[in-house]
C-alpha cells in the first residue's frame, strides 16, 4: 500500500440486495464482503451464490487497481428500457493477497443495503 491508502475488508450480514428498474432482483445476499477504501465510498462484494450469473453478459473491459489487481467487467441488460447496463457489474478472479477474500465476488455500482 502506499502512504495513505488503506484497505479494509469485513463480513457483513445487513441484507443488500440489486434490484434492475423493471424490479427483477439481480442479487441478494446476507453475506456481502465491505471493502472499504481510501477515497471511496464502502463497496459491496457479494457471493457467487447470490448473485443471478444468468443474467449478466461478460464484457471485453478491463481495468488494473493497483491495490486489488485485474478487475473483470460483466453487463446488465436494462429490460425496462432496452440498453445495457454496460459493465455495471466488476469482480477481481485473481485479486492481489492483500484482498484475497474478494475472489470471484460480484460488486455492482448500484446496491441497496436494507
Amino acid at each position: 500500500m502506499t502512504a495513505g491508502h488503506k484497505i479494509t475488508i469485513e463480513q457483513g450480514t445487513d441484507l443488500v440486495r440489486v434490484v434492475r428498474s423493471d424490479g427483477q432482483v439481480v442479487a441478494e445476499s446476507r453475506r456481502p464482503l465491505l471493502l472499504r477504501e481510501t477515497g471511496y465510498p464502502v463497496r459491496y462484494y457479494l457471493p457467487p451464490q447470490d448473485v443471478r450469473t444468468d443474467l449478466l453478459t461478460p464484457s471485453d473491459t478491463t481495468t488494473y487497481c493497483p491495490f486489488k489487481g485485474t478487475a473483470s467487467y460483466w453487463s446488465l441488460p436494462d429490460a425496462e428500457n432496452g440498453t445495457d447496463g454496460k459493465d455495471a457489474v466488476w469482480g477481481y478472479p485473481e485479486p492481489k493477497d492483500a484482498v484475497a477474500e474478494i475472489k470471484d465476488h460480484f460488486c455492482f455500482y448500484d446496491v441497496e443495503a436494507v
